[in-house]
């Protein structure tokens, strides 16, 4: 699999902000709790994160959702809290408030326990039912850019649950241990863990399993 392409999504072009001002990487920490205010609310799943080179912080590349519009891929430029990166690596899932004007414009944070809309992939592997997951396709979407960290794939799957009249198709972002890169392939097939039949929101695969190795 060629994981070159993943470092495409960082060259996304940025657009001018036409309700609020400057871009997320210029903004001041007024102009920020303005749009935490007046943003629309989504959730983003980060895809990679690197620090900034000339500035403190990191620049996240991530895929939000916002209800009733398509996912998209954009970069925020954006200083955290040491304890919020722990929460902000690839795959993880927080929230973001979005221009509505710009939606290249946004702003990233960690929710409260009562602002999460999404299982952590920890929750749904030791509380979630489980299916059989056929690989219908599989993309690099980041790489770790120091060649430690696992690669990011986008999953196409369809899943084969027991209890479920039907299987269902989903899409994931999570990262793929090494070990299993060989089990992503067109036709292979994995263990997961779900909560609800949906686009995927719920399920995560469980790759020591679909290793063999639990």
């Amino acid at each position: 699999m060629n994981m070159a392409s993943a470092n495409s999504g960082w060259l996304l072009r940025s657009r001018r902000s036409r309700n609020f001002g400057l871009r997320a990487g210029s903004m001041s920490d007024a102009q920020r709790r303005e749009l935490l205010i007046r943003g629309a609310q989504g959730s983003a799943t980060i895809l990679g994160v690197r620090p900034r080179r000339s500035e403190p912080g990191h620049v996240f590349w991530v895929r939000v959702h916002i209800d009733g519009e398509m996912p998209y891929e954009t970069r925020v430029r954006q200083r955290m809290r040491e304890d919020d990166l722990d929460w902000m690596q690839p795959g993880d899932v927080v929230c973001c408030r979005v221009d509505p004007g710009d939606r290249d414009r946004l702003v990233l944070y960690v929710p409260d326990l009562a602002e999460a809309e999404r299982a952590s992939i920890s929750k749904i592997l030791s509380d979630g039912r489980r299916a059989d997951a056929t690989v219908l396709a599989a993309a690099p979407v980041a790489a770790d850019y120091g060649g430690r960290d696992d690669p990011v794939l986008r999953l196409d799957l369809e899943l084969h649950a027991w209890d479920e009249p039907k299987p269902w198709r989903v899409r994931l972002v999570q990262p793929v241990p090494l070990a299993a890169i060989g089990l992503v392939d067109l036709g292979q097939h994995l263990e997961v863990a779900f909560f609800t039949v949906d686009r995927g929101d719920s399920v995560a695969v469980d790759w020591l399993a679909s290793l063999g190795e639990d």
